[in-house]
């Protein structure tokens, strides 16, 4: 989270700064991965915070996805060690017009993974894959 020694300007808003905020180390595809998620996904960037040691690389990326916080760093694994591939987890956003955002998603080269349809449960979901490796699952409630 942001501190007070941050200039007003480069402080996220905080109504996005709430519950669990995923921060995924993208190994050097964090500024990639925020201008893809504004083409997939509506994403609006808080702001970047360049790696003066390694340039057009970022130590911190934040964006906003339907009202919630992404943070991205291009750092990977500690010491060097590799990056593990992400696994056991998707990424869900729960949207009113699931056709909406599932078609933008595709558009943009995410991969379908599952059909977004009508779930035993009621509501319309599904999955897709981004270039990165992640997992996104559209929902639409049921009405």
């Amino acid at each position: 989270m942001p501190d007070d020694t941050m200039p007003a300007a480069t402080r996220p808003d905080p109504s996005v700064m709430r519950g669990v905020i995923p921060y995924l180390g993208l190994n050097g595809r964090a500024g990639e991965a925020a201008e893809f998620y504004a083409h997939a996904f509506g994403a609006r960037d808080l702001g970047r915070f360049p790696d003066e040691q390694k340039p057009g690389r970022f130590m911190h990326v934040q964006i906003e996805i339907n009202g919630g916080a992404l943070m991205i760093t291009d750092h990977g694994g500690c010491d060097g060690a590799p990056v593990p591939q992400p696994q056991g987890f998707h990424l869900q956003l729960v949207v009113a017009d699931g056709d909406a955002w599932w078609s933008r998603a595709v558009a943009a080269g995410c991969v379908v993974e599952m059909p977004f349809e009508r779930q035993f449960w009621g509501d319309r979901w599904g999955m897709l894959r981004d270039p990165f490796g992640l997992h996104w699952a559209i929902n639409e409630p049921a009405a």
